[in-house]
């Protein structure tokens, strides 16, 4: 069992020094030092909640794999069939690369992700599988959420279906869904089928909307009347959502208060190359906001480490944020955001919450988002898993 952990001189959310206690795994009232107990000194760094991944691709980073030259064509569709080639041509092992890209975001205090995990006719649950012992194997260091998603299509692609539920039967989380009218072709026989085996196995819904203007505007109304007509009301999540930075502010306003009332996620990766989300309207009509990575180091795009205190900053530069407060807004979608996004329960860092943190060697929140300061300490349920960056010897070993 794990010892008590006391961690002194700590700033919770950049608040004035304190000391955490925390027992049997999750946040107590504080207590003195006993011979069994560990103690920390943070000396004065700022205690964040571990840092939420609301949104990935754990099955298809390249880490460690070497250089992937990347010649893909500029459409969506071409990056989904250069990605299929990519699965056969470099023997991608959805196990041991998600284990690679865990390891690498624990260290950034990432203690929570959400990993969307293809599946389709030519892997069928291969993929889902490999997720599925990856989960396994770090069991109490790293949640992970697994995602059934169809990134080839659904109906296009006949069979997809029945992968799908094969998927929630080997250990799939949530169901999920990509571009209902675009690639599918058909908005409303596919948002029937995902929300017809969400409902068959009490599962919650994650959908990548890239549908772009009123076309998106229009799946997402299909969204929002199927989570109430199946009471998925809090269970529902809809990724990218760019329609949402497209449309005239009567219609988007609507749209925004539509999804409070049903009370619908949002998750947002800042991509520099989209149409900016009216992040500010979304909060503060109480829409749940979250944000990811995204696809990491892979076939699709070069880019990202999977640190979501990068990713924090990021959103502010997207959407033009510079005050201290708008800095801290951000933080707020990496960590409690994404919680409340992907329904973790007592999650924070007050009493009786898992106590799960991350510190940060920083004056401030802002300053934390803005300098992403490195050589960070990350504990889950009082286990210290990094020590000023330095992995633990005792988490498992990673080819």
């Amino acid at each position: 069992m794990t010892k008590d952990l006391l961690i002194r001189n700590v700033r919770p959310l950049g608040g004035a020094p304190t000391d955490l206690f925390i027992c049997n795994g999750r946040f107590a009232e504080g207590s003195t030092e006993h011979e069994e107990m560990r103690v920390l000194d943070a000396a004065g760094q700022i205690a964040l909640p571990g840092l939420v991944e609301a949104h990935t691709h754990l099955d298809k980073t390249l880490i460690g794999m070497g250089w992937y030259r990347n010649e893909v064509g500029p459409t969506r569709n071409d990056r989904i069939l250069a990605d299929r080639k990519a699965k056969r041509a470099l023997g991608i092992d959805a196990r041991r690369q998600s284990a690679r890209q865990i390891m690498q975001t624990l260290r950034f205090g990432v203690t929570h992700i959400r990993t969307h995990v293809d599946v389709d006719t030519e892997i069928g649950i291969a993929n889902v599988n490999g997720l599925v012992a990856t989960r396994d194997t770090f069991s109490g260091l790293v949640d992970v959420e697994i995602v059934a998603f169809p990134q080839s299509g659904m109906l296009v692609r006949e069979g997809t279906l029945a992968l799908m539920e094969e998927a929630l039967k080997a250990g799939a989380d949530i169901v999920g869904g990509i571009d209902p009218a675009s690639i599918d072709r058909d908005p409303v026989r596919h948002l029937d089928a995902i929300f017809a085996l969400a409902d068959r196995y009490g599962k919650p819904i994650d959908i990548h909307l890239h549908e772009p203007g009123e076309l998106g505007a229009f799946c997402l109304d299909l969204i929002v009347e199927r989570t109430r007509t199946h009471a998925l009301e809090g269970r529902v999540m809809v990724s990218h959502a760019y329609c949402l930075g497209m449309v005239e502010a009567r219609r988007q306003a609507a749209l925004i208060d539509a999804l409070a009332a049903s009370r619908i996620a949002i998750m947002t990766v800042g991509s520099p190359s989209a149409p900016v989300l009216p992040l500010r309207l979304l909060r503060q009509a109480g829409v749940v906001v979250a944000s990811g990575s995204d696809g990491i180091q892979g076939t699709w795009e070069p880019w990202g480490s999977g640190d979501m205190l990068e990713r924090a900053k990021f959103l502010a530069q997207r959407n033009g944020m510079t005050a201290d407060s708008d800095l801290e807004a951000t933080i707020d979608v990496c960590t409690f955001g994404g919680a409340a996004g992907i329904g973790l329960a007592d999650y924070g860092l007050s009493q009786g919450c898992h106590g799960d943190l991350v510190l940060v060697g920083a004056e401030t929140v802002a300053e934390a988002v803005a300098l992403t300061p490195q050589n960070r300490t990350v504990i889950r349920g009082g286990r210290i898993l990094v020590r000023d960056g330095l992995p633990s010897e005792d988490l498992p070993h990673v080819a």
